[in-house]
């Protein structure tokens, strides 16, 4: 068998293999229910205290959940992907927003989250990067990814919820490529 044949019969192979476990976690989601991240921090807000305005500025605390701040009441606010990435925000950090009088949104990270550190490799998929790290794929922000020029098949130092399952993780650093691996 040549080695053209080799590699177009393994990758059919993990094209299978990735579409039955797809298939797999489809159907165990219809058995046991998925539970919702989104409401997991949802539920961390509402536990929050109402902060003491400043003046003409609204303020308002959330819960990071990845994407974007939710408050007590639910609401979301939209987080500037460079400010998550510049500040390697993860999962359950808190955060204070100040809404200006005219108008502008100042957040400031108040309640880092427990965090661990794991090393991964860099992949895009779903149209999506993602590091694998640890047997499991974590999103990452595109910000994070064009900052530290990071490339499919980099090492890749993650920061992720030490006590919770997350979808999301930061990125703390990028390893470059070895330049036997490079294609050149």
């Amino acid at each position: 068998m040549s080695q053209a044949s080799k590699l177009a019969l393994i990758k059919e192979m993990i094209d299978s293999a990735e579409s039955s476990l797809r298939s797999a976690k489809q159907l165990l989601t219809e058995i046991v229910g998925s539970k919702s991240v989104k409401s997991t921090y949802s539920k961390l807000a509402e536990n929050l205290e109402d902060p003491e305005q400043e003046g003409d500025d609204n303020i308002v605390e959330g819960i990071y959940n990845g994407q974007v701040m939710i408050d007590k009441n639910k609401k979301e606010y939209p987080i500037p992907a460079n400010y998550a990435s510049k500040s390697k925000l993860i999962p359950g950090d808190v955060l204070k927003l100040t809404i200006k009088a005219d108008g502008s949104f100042v957040y400031k990270q108040i309640g880092p989250a427990p965090r661990k550190r794991i090393m991964g490799t860099l992949t895009y998929e779903d149209s999506q990067y993602k590091v694998i790290a640890s047997g499991k794929a974590y999103k990452v922000l595109l910000a994070s990814v064009t900052y530290f020029k990071g490339e499919i098949g980099n090492k890749v130092t993650i920061v992720v919820p030490e006590a919770e399952d997350s979808e999301w993780a930061a990125i703390e650093n990028v390893l470059p490529l070895e330049p036997e691996k490079l294609d050149i």
